[in-house]
């Protein structure tokens, strides 16, 4: 397949995604939720979503593409053949729906092939849309394998998991070409003046996909003295998270520690709300932080960056990827996990 080839059966993927509610995407949804559920309905069809509107439409791919220079022969514009291009090992998270959709994109793109390690606690819907592609063009199938077992016979190495992970990751794939990710999350800063709608689009951007997300914020900075009250008040409105039974579970666990530490806390009934310098916080715990000068911010985050995602936030963050209040889960194709450009890691691999 040329690369345009398989940008238009990208963008036929997309097309046919635009309708959500057809019987088999319902039925491997739907079992999705019973095997995981983290994995809601709700959140399937959101991410879902936003891998079409964001990922799969013909003009974004072409624009995203015509920033590379992609070698004129080969695996990449041409056919695979043994030798033009390579095997590339792509072990998934599973932490949101469809999580490491972007990386099998990009291995589709650059035209190499990719060996899919599935994670366990989202093994059908990338398989689901990969059988959608091989019916729009059945050449695609040559371009994947996914496995729920060990992989082997590999050329390069694209992993994501947990920092304890990544260690084994490290010392396993070490001398392969390879992109490693770790813990990140996202942060947000408020100015004061923030406005109901504001709020509303801030609290997408923490409790969409429960917050498990690495692109979720996890922690707030603030102004000295910050009124927290009228964002509780509007993250209250979020408060069915907590009739979901492991959400709730979490939820009265980590109040309960704030307790019995007696940590000074606020909560609505649906968050839990406490000062700390840590980034990562735990499921239905935002952190904060109190800040007095924006550019003192600033360099503190840089020296933090490694634990960053991405900011939220009114003001541009120097030396950080800043998304407005409620895009923080809406990236686009060039929007590379960890600041690592993926797609131009494959071609160098040609």
């Amino acid at each position: 397949m040329t690369l345009t080839d398989r940008l238009a059966a990208l963008a036929t993927l997309g097309e046919r995604l635009q309708n959500l509610d057809t019987e088999p995407l319902n039925a491997v949804i739907r079992r999705t939720a019973l095997h995981n559920s983290w994995l809601t309905e709700a959140n399937q069809r959101s991410a879902i979503g936003t891998i079409r509107d964001a990922f799969l439409q013909n003009k974004k791919l072409e624009k995203w593409v015509s920033a590379y220079n992609f070698p004129p022969s080969g695996g990449l514009r041409g056919e695979i053949t043994e030798g033009s291009s390579k095997r590339i090992a792509l072990i998934l998270a599973g932490n949101i729906p469809l999580v490491g959709f972007h990386d099998v994109l990009c291995v589709f793109v650059s035209g190499h092939r990719a060996k899919v390690k599935l994670s366990d606690k989202d093994p059908f819907l990338l398989p689901f849309l990969l059988k959608m592609l091989n019916e729009i063009n059945p050449r695609t199938a040559a371009y994947f394998e996914t496995t729920d077992g060990r992989l082997t016979d590999f050329d390069a190495v694209i992993a994501t998991g947990s920092n304890n992970s990544a260690r084994y990751f490290d010392a396993y794939f070490g001398k392969y070409p390879h992109i490693i990710r770790r813990n990140r999350n996202a942060v947000g800063i408020l100015r004061g003046d923030e406005t109901t709608a504001d709020f509303e689009k801030l609290a997408d951007d923490v409790f969409l996909y429960f917050g498990l997300g690495c692109r979720n914020v996890s922690k707030l900075f603030v102004p000295k003295g910050y009124d927290f009250e009228p964002l509780l008040t509007v993250f209250h409105e979020r408060n069915a998270l907590v009739l979901h039974d492991k959400y709730k579970n979490n939820f009265d666990y980590n109040f309960t520690l704030l307790i019995l530490n007696k940590v000074k806390y606020q909560s609505n009934g649906c968050i839990l709300l406490h000062e700390s310098e840590q980034i990562a916080s735990p499921i239905a715990v935002l952190f904060y932080e109190f800040y007095d000068d924006f550019d003192v911010l600033e360099t503190q985050l840089q020296a933090r960056k490694e634990d960053i995602q991405l900011a939220v936030s009114k003001q541009n963050v120097a030396n950080l990827p800043t998304f407005d209040f409620g895009e923080a889960q809406k990236p686009s194709l060039s929007d590379y996990a960890d600041g690592i450009d993926t797609l131009q890691f494959l071609i160098e691999l040609a």
